[in-house]
């Protein structure tokens, strides 16, 4: 009887993918242990790593590129990875006014963001795939008809759509799909009103600073909006108890420029300096980039409002 036993189990397993059996279950403790990262309190320690363990990722969806777990994974991983160091040595090299950094840096990022947008439509689907860059009408009824179900891949499609046209300012066909975007997080705001906000506060403050971002990134006479963009990032913080120091700073240095208000830029950074970036430890990683930039920021004041 064991005999028999042991030749079914030999049997089955050959009928069986081996790598899709341990990737299956690599990627569940992968997923489990992903918060490792974003409490992560040394800066470069994490700029390093998390290259390689995207990568390490990618491995394992090369041999089963139909667990979801691991698309997860790769589309936030890629977005904050862009966000976090690809994005920020863009504008380090923005600052020192190197030429040659800022485009190399800026090409840098339209590659990062692509993976994260690929990613992302790989989970909401063909029809996202095809539709997504077409008529008007025709995007706007496939954001309307996007359910809570693809909240995640909806909000992580509108971060790395956003950043690929801010990385491409020079490409005039790029700024069309701003209303895209807007019309994305909106969607991502409604279902979160409609179904409820996901329990992971940072997720749920994200479409927030993403529209801060957006209502920001122009002056008033070019359809940019203040208000808007200060209520936005008031929201994350009022979501996140004020412990995403990241919205802090952006609403500083945003808000401050478009307005050229002085006085909310400094008082602003000065709170998020104040505030130890421990203060939210499941996000420490994010805090510690909020101190890095509005170091940064302070630091260059006084050529900001000459």
């Amino acid at each position: 009887m064991r005999l028999v036993i042991a030749l079914i189990s030999v049997v089955t397993l050959a009928g069986c993918d081996i790598g899709k059996i341990t990737v299956n279950t690599t990627s569940k403790v992968l997923l489990r242990g992903q918060p490792s990262m974003q409490m992560e309190s040394d800066y470069e320690l994490a700029r390093q790593a998390i290259p390689g363990g995207l990568k390490t990722v990618e491995n394992f969806w090369i041999v089963d590129p139909s667990n979801e777990r691991l698309v997860k994974i790769l589309t936030e991983g890629y977005c904050q990875y862009g966000t976090a160091f690809v994005e920020d040595d863009w504008e380090a090299a923005k600052f020192r006014k190197d030429l040659e950094a800022i485009d190399y840096h800026n090409t840098r990022s339209t590659h990062i963001f692509t993976r994260c947008l690929n990613y992302a439509l790989r989970t909401l689907g063909p029809r996202w795939q095809k539709e997504l860059f077409g008529e008007t009408d025709q995007v706007t009824k496939l954001i309307a008809e996007t359910g809570h179900g693809k909240r995640f891949p909806l909000l992580f499609a509108g971060m790395a759509l956003g950043s690929l046209i801010n990385h491409n300012l020079t490409r005039v066909e790029m700024m069309a799909y701003l209303s895209t975007v807007e019309a994305i997080l909106n969607r991502v705001v409604e279902l979160d009103t409609k179904h409820g906000a996901p329990a992971n506060k940072s997720h749920a403050a994200l479409p927030y600073i993403a529209l801060g971002m957006l209502h920001s990134a122009r002056a008033k006479s070019m359809g940019g909006d203040a208000e808007k963009a200060k209520s936005m990032f008031e929201m994350a913080l009022k979501i996140t108890d004020n412990k995403m120091l990241l919205a802090r700073t952006l609403m500083a240095y945003r808000i401050g420029l478009q307005t050229n208000d002085r006085k909310f830029f400094h008082d602003q950074l000065k709170i998020v300096l104040e505030t130890a970036p421990s203060v939210w430890p499941e996000q420490r990683l994010a805090n510690e980039v909020a101190h890095r930039k509005a170091r940064r920021y302070l630091s260059k004041e006084k050529d900001i409002f000459q």
